[in-house]
């Protein structure tokens, strides 16, 4: 943001630093001085900020200001926008004019790929036949085949996260803002009528505000940064079976996970524990009166200091226990978290642990990306940013080998255990950031890009031709030499310890895991697994392949030749936050010429136009430093990722095959897309 707030305790105070400010400059530029809105409670009778003159004046009169006490600028925006406009702005539209509407803003993403991938191709390099060919299609850079509909359209969303504040009137609320921070709006309004959200989710926020209205402790304050209650937030656990045919998501819900955000700074902890046991109270007797009764698993607190509601993965965790669920009984489920159901796989979810907001039009995504990967029992998949392993769970079926990256650690935790709860024996997820661990994981599983190189131009010279299948789909030698090759396949029993090894070393003592597991599945008549029973075998199987890999006897190199004898196929699906891909992930998947085949799936279609860019753009031998340039701040995402092709290793790009928008989110102006590319 190119806007600073500053608060100061005195009108004095506010005049010196306006002429400070006004005879220093920022990069050469004259630091514009305006007043910041008031918070609209708080502002009548009250001393007005300065002005750029420094002088003191008020925001609005008091014979301008609304009756409520709401300021010009606020007061009047609010009167012309709702909740529901700012939460679900094409909810006034049909849902076909919805789908038509997203599907035409996808087709203008593939219009400005096209055009800024041209612009991005070196001079000394013959245009792609993608680029000069989208004239055929619109100037499209691939075939763009439609939009998938979300199953259900209302009340779809499993996960809702409520701000707490002050109404337009001062009220104490809970619900949604009407706009944003820097445009000076900081009124929370009630979620009324905003199809998106479930009529349970706006129940659970009604018993918290009237609970807020006698509650001692204070509201957050977005503009002083003080308060306590910070945010609400309510994610929902649907039954399975019955979820994938039926409209009324109401009757689907089993299990409910509240998550109330605060701000412990400066709170007495008894009156603060006080506070929680009330809160508590109210909540679970509040859920018993409702006709009929909701469902109520567990209730976590978040004690997050930070200024924004978005808080750090190690954020402190407070369970608040329910009184239904009897600690005294052995094998009690986990009260801190709820699970959900995807394609018939059972996912545990933690308090933070990502998971698609809809949960019904997510297997249709998750289908769709299987589909376009062509995977098969030869494919080892690499599903980058995989969260709590939803991707590679409801794929591991259809694939040899699953290896999943994902930063969260508890999001890797819940990952092992939805692996252990399913049975799915394939899976290996890996706890790190995408940058940090990709490029050695690729090493690790397919040897690097240099030895693969140097292997493919000898492969040519002996049989006469440059084809990659014949390394793909053969033995990777990792820069052994052909003796060693000889003597592999010359033993069967090496062959045969090493392929028992690289199950061992690879899948990091799964097998130990899941056979825990199955003995377990014996001994229980349902399918359910001990939760707490699961937590104890996950730690021991992340310990275990810890272990195993610091004291491990075989060698990394008859792993990893064994490893690339075993799958033919390699296959990468990411799932990014809306950021995108870090540009050293794109160079580690672009460079690697196992990875034939990417899909992309993306939440901001935007940043994926970028990465497209950098994974596209045919590269040159000149390649460029990357310089730092102050200018590259106001660069778009596209122009950003035009500079990076300058730099990219001469490598061979990916070449856009297919698309297609699915619709994660009806009402809203937001959709997932899902691209396909290949070499």
């Amino acid at each position: 943001m190119t806007v600073g707030f500053v608060t100061f305790e005195t009108v004095e105070q506010l005049r010196n630093a306006v002429e400070v400010l006004k005879e220093n400059r920022s990069g050469g530029k004259q630091i514009k001085i305006a007043d910041a809105n008031r918070r609209s409670h708080q502002k009548l009778h009250a001393e007005g900020p300065v002005s750029n003159n420094g002088a003191a004046t008020e925001n609005s009169s008091d014979a301008a200001a609304p009756a409520d006490g709401a300021s010009g600028p606020e007061a009047a925006g609010a009167s012309k926008r709702t909740v529901r406009d700012a939460v679900t702005p094409l909810a006034h539209m049909a849902y076909s004019d919805q789908l038509e509407h997203k599907k035409s803003s996808v087709a203008q993403l593939l219009k400005k790929l096209t055009r800024n991938a041209k612009k991005a191709c070196p001079a000394d390099v013959t245009l792609p036949d993608w680029i000069s060919n989208a004239k055929q299609i619109g100037g499209l850079s691939c075939k763009l085949e439609g939009i998938l509909e979300s199953p259900v359209i209302d009340g779809y969303r499993n996960k809702c996260e409520f701000s707490v504040g002050h109404s337009l009137a001062g009220k104490k609320t809970v619900g949604f803002m009407l706009g944003n921070f820097r445009e000076g709006v900081t009124a929370v309004e009630e979620p009324v009528d905003c199809p998106n959200v479930s009529a349970m989710s706006c129940k659970y926020a009604m018993i918290f505000q009237d609970f807020l209205q006698l509650s001692c402790l204070p509201a957050w304050n977005r503009v002083d940064n003080s308060g306590f209650w910070r945010q609400f937030t309510v994610r929902e656990g649907r039954s399975p079976a019955q979820a994938v045919v039926a409209q009324d998501t109401q009757t689907q819900i089993s299990e409910v996970m509240i998550i109330i955000q605060v701000c412990s700074t400066g709170v007495d902890e008894v009156l603060m524990k006080d506070e929680f046991a009330k809160l508590s109270k109210t909540l679970v007797q509040g859920a018993a009166t409702c006709s009929p009764p909701l469902p109520l698993t567990t209730i976590v607190v978040q004690d997050h200091v930070g200024i924004s509601n978005v808080a750090p993965a190690d954020c402190p965790l407070i369970p608040l226990l329910a009184p239904e669920v009897d600690q005294s009984e052995e094998g009690a489920v986990d009260k801190t978290r709820i699970h959900d159901h995807i394609s018939n796989l059972r996912f545990s979810l933690s308090p933070t642990a990502f998971f698609q907001v809809n949960t019904l039009a997510a297997e249709r995504l998750y289908t769709l990306a299987g589909d376009w990967a062509n995977l098969n029992s030869d494919t080892l998949l690499f599903d980058v940013c995989c969260g709590t392993g939803t991707i590679g769970l409801t794929l591991a079926h259809r694939v040899g080998m699953v290896v999943g990256i994902e930063m969260n650690e508890s999001a890797v935790v819940d990952a092992q255990r939805n692996a252990l709860i399913n049975g799915i024996k394939n899976c290996r997820f890996v706890c790190g950031k995408a940058e940090d661990v990709m490029g050695s994981l690729l090493t690790e599983y397919l040897g690097s890009p240099q030895q693969h190189i140097a292997a493919s131009e000898s492969n040519s010279e002996v049989n006469g031709t440059g084809k990659k299948e014949d390394i793909v789909g053969g033995a990777e030698n990792n820069g052994k030499s052909t003796e060693s090759l000889t003597e592999k396949n010359d033993s069967s029993e090496i062959n045969e310890d090493l392929d028992d090894g690289v199950s061992k070393e690879l899948e990091g003592g799964h097998e130990q895991c899941n056979e825990a597991v199955r003995n377990q599945n014996s001994e229980e008549a349902s399918s359910l697994v001990n939760e707490e029973s699961i937590d104890a075998k996950a730690a021991d199987c992340s310990e275990h392949t810890k272990t195993r890999e610091e004291g491990s006897s075989i060698s990394k190199n008859d792993v990893l030749a064994a490893t690339a004898c075993q799958f033919k196929n390699f296959v990468a699906i990411v799932d990014p936050p809306r950021a995108g891909l870090h540009p050293t992930v794109i160079k580690v998947l672009r460079t690697h010429p196992r990875i034939r085949r990417l899909v992309y799936i993306s939440c901001n279609p935007d940043t994926l136009v970028a990465n497209a860019i950098e994974l596209c753009t045919p590269s040159t031998e000149h390649r460029e430093k990357n310089k730092g340039h102050r200018g590259w701040r106001n660069m778009s995402s596209a122009g950003l990722a035009r500079q990076r092709t300058k730099s990219m290793p001469n490598s061979e790009p990916f070449v856009p095959k297919r698309a297609m928008a699915v619709d994660l989110f009806p009402h809203t102006s937001h959709c997932e897309m899902v691209m396909l590319f290949e070499r």
